[in-house]
């Protein structure tokens, strides 16, 4: 068996990557599916379009290889977004609520006037928020036809995305997911490792409907979908397989996702630390039935920040533009950017918070935005850092690892390596989320090296050192600080 498959299923399209035995990315195949929007603030995806994304791009990666030189199929995906189907018919009732969708923010609302933030936090390592998958469940309950009928009935299940794949993939016969996974539904004791009756009880959830929660590296079942019969063995959520991608598997690592957004997850080991800043505690991820936490912080604006230079305001052609402006610009000149299009993720979690601009005069140009826009990514993932280092003094020493279309930028980087104060390492292979799921296939195969061999042929590309005096850091930090006070209050 000489190569490990990937399914990347992601909010707007759908990837298969095939992996050679020394995990590298020999064939990717992507397709985009459409994004649903109801009303404002709801956001939804057509399962089927889902499914028929995935099937598609897994078959044409398998084309010309057979099912036997596959060691296993590893899943990875989009986090929090909620699927009910009926297990008699392999069905959804309804569209996929996505982790972006806001529309249970009375629920949520409620929730926390009854005083069940702390709960929720002691035994989630969530914060009360509508990005979960709980309140969407609930909602599907009380707003789908006969559903809640059904559910009682033991006609439904529910499911992330990757529980629905797994479902459709070994056609009914396996209904799992994995720790990290159940980890972001906001219904899961991620300490005891069991899901929690009484917040289930108090959304009206019936415990029939949830899934088997497994470790990330496996047994979840075979599929026949794809041509012979091909062994499922590791699922993780995305950002998670992206930690495990980076090979951040000791505590104090941590690993940085760039895309429209960010996400930051910190490996805390075996402890489950407890955030006095806004931060989630989550599972980082399990093996051999050992679980390792993470604390996680997101940004909701990064690579969206470029996207609206270019799409928003139409200074830029393409987004590969930026670094090289960025560099062009003045240094007399101090523009900010807080980019609050849709609030301010951890650590302030403002969701009235908007985006603004500070520092313009008469000489500011593209040059001047452009810098402003990928400097901001630096600011955010500075505060999230600073943030980890007061709730984990151990982060302090960290290097962080980053992955995602924004790290192609060498000026990007340097700026956050800068900012941080901290080296920025860039790794070799940047398809790191669907890496992680390859490792935990591999690794549930035993084909590929595990936690500690992953380290060591973990390959860097490139290092970037701070190189910015540090009154220079101090006091751009400061203007963003500044910046964000206006935005927010104090």
């Amino acid at each position: 068996m000489t190569h490990l498959l990937a399914i990347d299923q992601g909010t707007t399209s759908s990837r298969a990557i095939l992996f050679d035995g020394n995990l590298r990315p020999v064939r990717i195949v992507q397709q985009e599916f459409p994004q649903i929007f109801p009303h404002s603030g709801w956001v939804e995806h057509d399962p089927e379009a889902i499914w028929s994304s995935v099937l598609a791009t897994a078959r044409e990666v398998m084309q010309g290889i057979a099912s036997t030189e596959v060691a296993g199929l590893g899943i990875t995906n989009q986090r929090e977004t909620t699927l009910v189907w009926d297990r008699r018919t392999g069905r959804a009732i309804h569209n996929a609520i996505v982790w972006q969708d806001r529309r249970t923010a009375p629920t949520c609302e409620a929730l926390a006037s009854e005083g069940w933030a702390e709960a929720v936090a002691d035994r989630t390592g969530l914060i009360l928020d509508p990005y979960f998958s709980a309140t969407k469940l609930a909602w599907l309950l009380d707003n789908v036809d006969g559903a809640r009928d059904a559910a009682t009935a033991g006609h439904l299940l529910f499911g992330t995305v990757d529980s629905f794949l797994i479902w459709r993939l070994t056609e009914g016969r396996v209904h799992a997911t994995d720790a990290t996974n159940a980890a972001r539904t906001m219904l899961y004791d991620i300490r005891a490792g069991a899901w929690d009756e009484e917040l289930c009880g108090r959304l009206g959830v019936p415990m029939n409907l949830l899934p088997d929660v497994r470790d990330c590296a496996d047994d979840f079942g075979t599929t026949t979908l794809l041509g012979g019969t091909l062994p499922i063995r590791g699922v993780a959520g995305d950002q998670q397989a992206a930690t495990m991608g980076q090979a951040c598997f000791n505590p104090g690592m941590m690993k940085s996702t760039y895309g429209t957004g960010c996400f930051a997850l910190l490996n805390t080991g075996p402890d489950f630390v407890r955030s006095r800043h806004r931060l989630l505690t989550t599972i980082a991820y399990r093996l051999g039935g050992r679980t390792t936490f993470a604390l996680e912080g997101s940004i909701f604006v990064a690579g969206a920040a470029v996207q609206w230079l270019r799409d928003g305001l139409h200074l830029i052609g393409r987004a590969e533009e930026s670094g090289d402006l960025a560099r062009s610009a003045d240094p007399e000149q101090d523009v900010i950017l807080v980019p609050a299009f849709t609030g301010l993720g951890a650590p302030y979690w403002d969701a009235g918070a908007r985006g603004a601009v500070f520092g313009l005069t008469r000489a500011s140009g593209t040059a001047e935005f452009a810098r402003a826009a990928l400097e901001s990514v630096a600011f955010q993932t500075h505060d999230l850092l600073q943030a980890m280092r007061l709730d984990w003094p151990a982060a302090n020493e960290t290097v962080l690892r980053v992955d995602g279309g924004m790290t192609a930028s060498d000026w990007t980087m340097q700026r956050l390596s800068d900012l941080l104060g901290t080296p920025v390492d860039r790794p070799a292979i940047r398809e790191t989320t669907a890496l992680g799921a390859a490792w935990l296939a591999g690794y549930a195969a035993n084909v590929v090296p595990g936690p500690e061999g992953f380290m060591e042929s973990w390959s860097l590309e490139r290092r970037f050192s701070p190189s910015m005096p540090s009154d220079e850091r101090t006091r751009r930090l400061g203007l963003w600080q500044d910046a964000v006070r206006r935005v927010i209050g104090p």
